[in-house]
Parts: C-alpha cells; structure tokens; sequence
C-alpha cells in the first residue's frame, strides 16, 4: 500500500529532524529538543490516526497549530545559533509543504462533509 505524500512527508521530517534534535546542546536538548520531537511525533499520529477515521476533520485542524509551533521552533533553533541557515531552510521547507498537504486535506475533507449533508 502506498503511504499518502504527507505522511511520507512527515516521516521524512522526523528522520531527518530527531538526530538533530538529539544533538543539540543539553540546555536546549531536554526543553525544546524534547518539545519538538514530541510535536513531530504528535503530527505523525494525527494523520495516522485521520487516515483510518470516517470525520477527519476533528484529527486534521488541530495539527494545523502543531505545524505551527513547529515552524517557531525552528525559528528559535536558527536564532539561537543551534542550526545552520541551510538546515533552517531545509527544515522550513518540509513543514511548509506539510502545511500544505495539510491545508489541500482539510479543504479536501470540509468539501466532502459538505456534499454528504446536501
């Protein structure tokens, strides 16, 4: 079975993301380092989870705020001199296009839900 791009995507993001975050310096490694390694894996179960659920709109709009969060995270990891400009733009780049997989799902999914009550 083929995965969906954005959870291909995501998988993406947490392998090239956690050794990353597992390096960092250990006043970061256990606040934020651990902190995000929690919101890509939260991510990574939501659209797991949307995958199998009939209404996924209720699993899909709260991971619309951990992308979020997530894209500040990695702000504050660039601005506190913890990754490079490439590796901040690298990892901007997946989160966006996460985004908007995400975005193209959720807009997918409320025209669905909107047609089945018509």
């Amino acid at each position: 079975m083929e995965e969906l791009p954005i959870i291909q995507k995501t998988y993406d993001l947490i392998k090239w993301y956690i050794p990353i975050l597992t390096r960092l310096p250990k006043i970061h490694k256990f606040t934020l380092g651990d902190r995000m390694t929690n919101q890509l894996y939260d991510l990574l179960e939501g659209l797991l989870v949307a995958r199998y659920r009939q209404e996924k709109l209720s699993v899909l709009e709260p991971l619309k705020s951990i992308i979020d969060i997530l894209k500040y995270q990695t702000r504050i990891l660039f601005e506190f001199n913890l990754i490079p400009i490439h590796r901040y733009e690298y990892a901007g780049k997946l989160i966006n296009e996460i985004g908007v997989d995400l975005g193209g799902w959720i807009k997918q999914q409320s025209n669905y839900q909107k047609s089945v009550k018509n």
